[in-house]
């Protein structure tokens, strides 16, 4: 389990490393010059050349991306050049909003999706089955920003039950894991239902209930516990997703999480908040595959962790 740990450490090392050149070509692409954008329209050249060369863009590329790689060895994301303050210091602050939303959004989302889906393999090929599957596939065909407006207008226009955005509150969170809940609960009712739907149809279901066993310990002892694997993989990715940022919603909302930042860094040709955000976010997608990993073992004792460093 530690070799195959460290292994798994080791190539998300790489991958890490890749994402941050593939970034840093990429946004010095993107039309538009950070320094005229911080400096405005009325600058002169010399201004402009001499903020320039304060940040150091006035370098060949190699020289800014061996600079920059010299500091993240040193756990250094740069600075910001928008706000002067270092991209870590900014993704502290912003990072317990996204967690907070993604956590109260993943709880939304696994109560009543894999809820849902237990309930539709349960009575399948009934009314019941028939309006839970509409509901997942209407769920999954609504964008996020179209029903994060419409949970505005119901919740906060019409009833003023709940602040229409801007807070961080427990109040203000509801409508945002609301909308990011119910979007990731359609797809984890389907897969849910389906998995349930093949299980329940094996042999030793049929056995177990030839000898009178409950259908609620059947339906969770048996036939849930071995649909958990698929589940916790998507629900792992799901929320790695939400931890690096749900973009539209938190701009429907007006979420300070890592998103919004996200986007504000793109707006202003902010590169190294730019490269700062997109490491981040690669990084918790490393940790949750490795975590991911790990509890498959636990939850499928047939997982050879040594076979599969010899098949590697």
């Amino acid at each position: 389990m530690t070799q195959f740990i460290l292994k798994r450490l080791m190539s998300g090392v790489v991958v890490l490393f890749g994402l941050s050149v593939f970034t840093f070509m990429l946004i010095h692409f993107i039309p538009g010059d950070p320094v005229r954008i911080m400096l405005g329209q009325r600058a002169t050249v010399e201004q402009i050349e001499a903020l320039r060369e304060e940040l150091g863009l006035n370098k060949p590329l190699v020289s800014q991306y061996v600079s920059y790689a010299s500091g993240l060895i040193q756990g250094d994301l740069g600075t910001s050049l928008k706000t002067g303050r270092p991209v870590s210091t900014e993704i502290a602050e912003r990072f317990p909003a996204t967690a907070k939303m993604a956590v109260a959004s993943l709880g939304v989302a696994v109560i009543v999706g894999v809820g849902l889906g237990v309930i539709a393999a349960r009575f399948k090929d009934t009314f019941i089955d028939g309006m839970i599957m509409m509901f997942s596939t209407l769920g999954m065909a609504l964008p996020g920003f179209w029903l994060g407006l419409l949970v505005i207008l119901v919740f906060s226009v019409h009833l003023g039950w709940f602040p229409i955005a801007g807070g961080t509150g427990l109040l203000d969170i509801v409508l945002p894991a609301l909308t990011l809940g119910t979007l990731m609960a359609t797809a984890l009712s389907r897969l849910t239902r389906a998995g349930m739907v093949e299980i329940l149809s094996n042999d030793y279901i049929r056995t177990a209930r030839a000898k009178g066993m409950g259908e609620r310990i059947i339906l969770l002892r048996h036939a849930f516990r071995n649909v958990m694997i698929p589940i916790v993989a998507v629900i792992g990715l799901e929320f790695a997703g939400l931890l690096g940022g749900a973009v539209i919603v938190e701009q429907v909302f007006n979420w300070p999480g890592i998103g919004t930042l996200a986007i504000q860094a793109i707006s202003s040709r902010d590169f190294p908040m730019i490269q700062g955000t997109t490491l981040f976010i690669g990084a918790i997608y490393v940790v949750v595959v490795i975590v991911i990993d790990v509890l498959y073992a636990l939850l499928d004792p047939r997982i050879n962790f040594s076979a599969k460093r010899e098949g590697a």
